[in-house]
């Protein structure tokens, strides 16, 4: 009777903890988002110039990138309808921006439950040396399915030298319970410049 009581007390934390009964394995993964590795739906715009391109995520899922008016925004779903639906396609910054051609996949176990992107944010405060706004780094870090797709978290590269591990936990840690309208994209680590520039 000792033996089964003891039994049960342990089954009970376990249902209560989850997640310290099964530790669950995160790992990241990449893929491209460089025009060659994906497939450009139609022809650019005559008027802007846009364009729109679907590639190859993980586990089905593709990614939409959208390019007008020297601004992309970036989307995730199961195929191209479904990513034009989520708020990500709609998350445009005020200034000029592009994303870098890597996209980071972090998963839990085989399932992705946040990418992480390298954004370059127009800054017009300061000219390059060709007369241009001069270009700051920020990384993005967007929520998968189940649920929307939305940005998360940013991370500013320049104020931050390990902005990569910090997106990385920002995305292991609000990803999945991250209500999509509801609450606030956090700026993790040290703000800088480039996060300044994400708020409209």
């Amino acid at each position: 009777m000792k033996y089964l009581a003891f039994a049960t007390a342990v089954m009970a934390l376990a249902c209560a903890n989850p997640g310290q009964a099964a530790a669950e394995t995160i790992s990241s993964s990449y893929t491209s988002t460089a025009p060659k590795a994906c497939r450009m739906i139609g022809k650019p715009n005559e008027e802007d110039g846009s364009t729109t391109r679907v590639c190859p995520g993980k586990s089905g899922l593709v990614v939409l990138i959208n390019e007008g008016d020297l601004r992309e925004v970036v989307s995730v779903g199961r195929n191209r309808a479904a990513a034009a639906k989520e708020p990500a396609a709609r998350a445009w910054f005020g200034p000029f921006s592009s994303t870098g051609d890597t996209v980071e996949w972090r998963t839990a176990g085989s399932k992705p439950f946040a990418i992480i992107q390298r954004w370059q944010i127009a800054d017009n405060s300061e000219q390059d040396k060709r007369g241009g706004p001069v270009s700051r780094a920020m990384l993005a870090v967007t929520r998968l399915p189940p649920g929307d797709v939305c940005h998360v978290a940013y991370v500013d590269i320049a104020a931050n030298p390990d902005a990569n591990e910090l997106a990385r936990q920002a995305a292991d840690d609000f990803a999945r319970d991250f209500k999509c309208g509801t609450d606030q994209v956090k700026t993790i680590g040290q703000s800088g410049r480039s996060t300044s520039l994400t708020k409209r």
